[in-house]
């Protein structure tokens, strides 16, 4: 895992597999410390953009889990949860859903209902309904997990923040241009104090402001929001 978080992914990968090797020859295939590794495996392939060996991983170790923990066991619901981002993340939105909704009611049984896990899952389904145009449902999750993370973390926290952010883009597509005004302007100016000038979060929020004001014949505000981006990204220009 030391590996891993400092990019040498090859190397990562060979010391998961010794160690994967070696707990199958004196632990058994579905001990948990087996299938810990199996996890890491995963994640290490999805970090490397090995989606298909990601899946192969997780899709073992949840079967493993399975057998030898409970349902709701956190371990499993680790692996449910990844499995669902992976396949949201590939468009496989049916398959998504059901692993989602499956992890949100074990984190909501065994963690609390303002957990960064659960309110990560909330917001990940919110996400989920956004894009296959299940606005009201997207809406009621999204809220759900800005109300949570207020709670269980600070309100210019960048989770909190890329809610709020994500509420904005939901209302702009519904036409609540006002509501999608104050989104964005609340989570520009949480970003400022949290990021740096030109990360991509921040600039994100930017543009979507210049746009929302060109749309409003803001012509003054909307010009400082497109100024703002194309001096930080002028280095990349040149």
């Amino acid at each position: 895992m030391m590996y891993y978080y400092q990019g040498q992914y090859r190397e990562s990968e060979t010391m998961h597999k010794r160690a994967l090797a070696g707990y199958e020859k004196t632990l058994g295939p579905d001990h948990p410390e087996t299938l810990g590794v199996v996890q890491n495996l995963g994640v290490l392939y999805q970090g490397h953009g090995k989606v298909d060996g990601a899946e192969k991983m997780w899709k073992r170790a949840l079967e493993g889990y399975e057998k030898v923990l409970a349902p709701d066991h956190p371990d499993t619901l680790i692996v449910i949860q990844n499995l669902g981002i992976l396949y949201q993340g590939r468009g496989q939105v049916d398959e998504a859903e059901q692993m989602l909704k499956r992890a949100l009611e074990g984190y909501e049984k065994v963690l609390e209902p303002d957990h960064p896990r659960t309110l990560m899952v909330v917001q990940n389904l919110g996400m989920l309904y956004q894009g296959r145009g299940k606005v009201d449902e997207a809406e009621k999750m999204l809220k759900h997990a800005l109300a949570g993370y207020e709670k269980a973390l600070e309100s210019d926290h960048p989770d909190t923040l890329m809610v709020v952010q994500n509420l904005g883009v939901l209302y702009y597509g519904r036409g609540q241009v006002d509501e999608a005004e104050q989104m964005w302007k609340r989570a520009l100016a949480g970003y400022e104090k949290v990021l740096e000038p030109d990360h991509p979060d921040v600039l994100r929020v930017a543009q979507n402001l210049g746009i929302l004001y060109q749309g409003r014949s803001k012509v003054d505000e909307a010009e400082r929001m497109f100024e703002r981006l194309e001096k930080a990204l002028e280095p990349d220009l040149q």
